[in-house]
């Protein structure tokens, strides 16, 4: 891995994942009774310290990113402002706004590199690893807390271990992208069937999470998450076919996500999903659809 790829695809897993992290971390806190306030108050650290990362990344991203991943709309869409306002709003949590409104001015560009920025990007690349291990052992104990009765939380636990999942996955590829070893196709597929698995758990989760009376949306849920079990039993099988039949799924999925947001947002649609978490599941489908197309290319 040369210079410019390792400083592009530090900065692409950066930009998309410490704003990840951080929001796993507000989806804990909010979870948590009054009872654990010192549970609220780890999450909403970690939060704090993934927000301090992404502050520096978006930074050092200006002009070094390329237009595919902005255009993507996987670190930012046109609803996180407001998805964060209305969240801060309900919840209290602590959300650093600013940095959604540097991130919607970021601009693309060929990557400079510098030994200045070689240094900054493994020094933070450094810093983040431990944390999402740290984040990763907080998620486990919280999940073995409530599948052995001694918590309670509103989250579900499936959605623990989902997140959980998800940090474990940014810990792989960082730590990869660190030790400069290039990803070869096999691992890009072995992405694929994680985040087919992803997407139906978000399926899973957003019928779980609508009110009883949203019929029609809980029904359309299940099939996402029918097709996409589907993908996951089919996929040994015949990988090049199912990752168009991946793609063209995820389209469609991102796209009834972002109807669903809309409808959250504008106080449309009956459940008890934070307007955030709508807008986190829209850009994670937008994060499988850009590495989908890579495979495809």
């Amino acid at each position: 891995m040369n210079n410019n790829e390792y400083i592009r695809l530090s900065l692409e897993l950066h930009l998309f994942f410490d704003r990840i992290m951080k929001e796993h971390s507000l989806f804990l806190e909010a979870a948590f009774l009054e009872k654990d306030a010192k549970l609220k108050q780890v999450a909403q650290e970690f939060q704090k310290s993934f927000s301090n990362i992404l502050n520096k990344i978006v930074y050092l991203a200006n002009g070094n990113v390329t237009n595919q991943l902005l255009a993507s709309n996987e670190i930012v869409t046109k609803n996180t402002y407001l998805a964060e306002s209305q969240t801060r709003k309900l919840t209290g949590g602590f959300i650093d706004v600013d940095i959604t409104l540097n991130e919607l001015n970021l601009k693309s560009g060929r990557v400079k590199v510098t030994n200045e920025l070689l240094n900054e990007i493994s020094t933070i690349n450094k810093q983040t690893i431990p944390l999402v291990e740290n984040l990763i052992k907080f998620k486990n104990d919280i999940l073995n807390s409530v599948l052995s009765c001694k918590l309670y939380t509103t989250n579900y636990p499936l959605l623990i271990s989902h997140i959980m999942n998800e940090a474990k996955m940014y810990h792989n590829l960082l730590s990869r992208v660190e030790s400069r070893s290039p990803f070869t196709k096999n691992e890009l597929y072995e992405q694929e069937i994680f985040w087919n698995t992803i997407m139906k758990e978000h399926a899973e989760f957003i019928r779980g999470l609508l009110d009883p009376s949203e019929h029609n949306l809980i029904l359309t849920a299940d099939k996402y998450a029918d097709e996409y079990k589907k993908i996951i039993r089919n996929y040994r099988n015949n990988p090049t076919y199912l990752t168009n039949a991946s793609l063209n799924e995820t389209i469609k999925f991102r796209d009834f996500k972002v109807t669903g947001e809309e409808g959250i947002l504008n106080c449309k649609i009956k459940s008890i999903i934070i307007p955030l978490l709508a807008d986190h599941v829209v850009r994670e489908a937008n994060h499988f659809i850009r590495i989908l197309e890579n495979i495809n290319t």
